[in-house]
């Protein structure tokens, strides 16, 4: 019984099971000892002679559908989550389940250490903890965290590919994460830009100091000297324009034009 609480070793020591409970992830994947459980709480409800004790995946979907109508009509809040996770053999959903049949059945807290995490069923915990050149690779990580019973038990294909998407995504963020965090172990050099050295000019041109007077305006007698000759250098570096006025000749007078350069050539 690695993994479960004490409390919990003794309630179900005390239920008196048909099977003895050895590894769990193993032993409540069928729900045959689910039901066996709840028999003796809704003795007038849970007929065992429903619910089959065999690892096929046919007879796994049928007894854990009886138990779904069970939670459904007493109000017992059982994630479905945790259900399937413990249908398909993730890690540490058999054992929060039953834990979870605990406290609802008895009334009882389990005391234990909080789990970070406790709805999620993947690897992303253990892989962390793992050394860099340890971890998965992309093919590893869906076979890590999709069970190829999850495919028969979910007919939706578009469902079953974005559940797959959605693991490749996660695996491609730790990979980018680890670049970021290790770039010696992937050689990445840095950019030229990154190299490059970024001075602002030390010398202030005219534009420079007459563009920060009319920003940053101060009321010192320098600072109206300075915009004084500011001023003046813009009024000297002024182009003045001369207006030139140009008369349009009017159809009579451009006929006669025409005909007189026809003269002409």
């Amino acid at each position: 019984m690695s993994g479960l609480a004490r409390e919990v070793i003794k309630w179900l020591q005390s239920l008196d099971l048909s099977v003895s409970v050895k590894y769990p992830k193993r032993d409540f994947a069928n729900g045959f000892l689910i039901a066996e459980i709840f028999s003796w709480y809704f003795p007038q409800e849970i007929h065992m002679h429903s619910y089959y004790n065999a690892p096929s995946l046919p007879k796994k979907v049928g007894n854990w559908s009886q138990l779904e109508r069970l939670f459904k009509k007493h109000g017992l809040d059982i994630p479905k989550v945790l259900i399937d996770g413990t249908m398909h053999g993730k890690p540490n959903a058999a054992i929060l389940l039953v834990e979870r049949i605990y406290t609802i059945l008895t009334n009882r807290v389990v005391k234990r250490m909080p789990i970070k995490h406790e709805l999620d069923f993947s690897d992303n915990n253990y892989q962390s903890e793992l050394p860099p050149h340890a971890r998965s690779t992309a093919s590893q990580a869906l076979k890590n965290n999709l069970a190829i019973t999850e495919f028969d038990t979910d007919p939706d294909q578009i469902f079953r590919m974005q559940r797959a998407q959605a693991i490749l995504n996660n695996h491609i963020e730790n990979r980018r994460k680890e670049r970021q965090e290790n770039p010696e172990r992937f050689g990445i050099q840095p950019s030229i830009g990154q190299l490059a050295h970024r001075k602002l000019p030390s010398v202030k041109t005219g534009k420079s100091q007459q563009r920060d007077s009319l920003l940053y305006p101060t009321s010192s007698p320098d600072a109206k000297d300075q915009g004084a000759e500011g001023q003046s250098t813009m009024e000297s570096s002024q182009v003045h324009f001369t207006e030139i006025q140009v008369k349009q000749l009017n159809r009579n007078e451009q006929n006669s034009l025409r005909q007189s350069l026809y003269a002409t050539s």
